[in-house]
């Protein structure tokens, strides 16, 4: 935490400066996830600036869902999100599997007809019938994507059989996609999304676009996310091709 005192040549509040500079430090990996961060006086003692700044920086942090505070305890680093980008794994069974508890609250779940983009993406026609998949996930009740997808719907189970895994719900009709790509891309958040992500407006968001097919290569879905910044990784599985 030695590197986190403020600019005093910079404009930017000294609260803000420094509530960025402890996120930096968890995003890089240099504090641990469940990692207490140094008391209040601690940091006043690091930084050099009043109690009052430190506790609006960390009320930012609080905020964020960067850290929690415990009462009579502290202040603790949340646990983020891995998700191996080279795996065709759905939200749920990716979180179940680094042992998370996983939730979604629904923000639509209904029939409708594709857009010229939609059906074009997904090959089929413009006047057939899709299903429109619409949900904040949730990881230890804490929001951390917003999730919007677009799947045939002659590939899915009536839709009131459609519970949390959009993947469980492919494969009852036996339409669990075998491949797909990915595309992720930085940005930041819209006044919506910053209120679905509990976070503020323009804050950091990760955009992943993934488009799914069967073994044949019929398009399964089209699901746009933005996840929260400060929550998730991507992490990539490399390999050594050997070149002729």
């Amino acid at each position: 935490m030695i590197n986190i005192s403020p600019d005093k040549s910079v404009a930017t509040p000294h609260y803000l400066q420094i509530a960025k500079k402890i996120r930096a430090l968890i995003t890089n990996g240099d504090t641990e996830a469940g990692e207490a961060l140094p008391s209040e006086r601690e940091l006043c003692q690091i930084t050099g600036v009043s109690r009052v700044t430190i506790r609006k920086a960390l009320d930012v942090l609080v905020a964020n869902r960067v850290v929690e505070r415990r009462h009579g305890s502290g202040t603790y680093v949340l646990p983020r999100i891995e998700h191996l980008g080279s795996s065709l794994n759905g939200f749920t069974s990716n979180a179940q599997t680094k042992g998370h508890n996983p939730q979604a609250i629904w923000i639509v779940k209904a029939y409708g007809t594709p857009t010229t983009e939609e059906a074009a993406i997904l090959q089929i026609a413009e006047d057939d019938k899709v299903v429109r998949l619409g949900r904040v996930r949730q990881v230890e009740n804490q929001p951390v994507a917003i999730e919007h997808a677009v799947v045939p719907a002659r590939l899915l189970p009536d839709i009131d059989d459609i519970k949390e895994s959009l993947y469980q719900a492919l494969e009852m009709k036996g339409n669990r996609p075998v491949k797909g790509t990915q595309k992720v891309r930085a940005s930041l958040a819209n006044p919506t999304e910053a209120g679905l992500l509990a976070v503020e407006e323009f804050s950091e968001v990760l955009r992943i676009e993934r488009r799914s097919f069967l073994q044949d290569g019929t398009p399964v879905e089209l699901t746009r996310s933005a996840y929260h910044g400060d929550k998730y990784d991507i992490v990539m599985d490399l390999g050594n091709k050997q070149l002729n």
